[in-house]
């Protein structure tokens, strides 16, 4: 049950931030190659991010796994 919450959580953290990107690069006076740069940057950050907490909710789950099988 806790494991469906964490997936939840993550999940609207995850859409919370892309939806606050597209706002701020929406509004955000700059140049075509300059956004775009940033748009880049924004990616590789979210992706390393999301590979972070991935990681981390492997091992939560295989930590709950161990204990189930104890």
């Amino acid at each position: 049950m806790s494991e469906n919450k964490t997936g939840d959580i993550l999940t609207a953290f995850v859409i919370g931030g892309l939806v606050g990107a597209v706002i701020g690069i929406l509004f955000a006076p700059a140049a075509g190659k300059v956004t775009r740069e940033r748009i880049g940057d924004w990616v590789e950050e979210k992706k390393e991010d999301a590979k972070e907490a991935l990681e981390k909710l492997e091992e939560e789950i295989k930590k709950k796994k161990e204990q189930l099988t104890k």
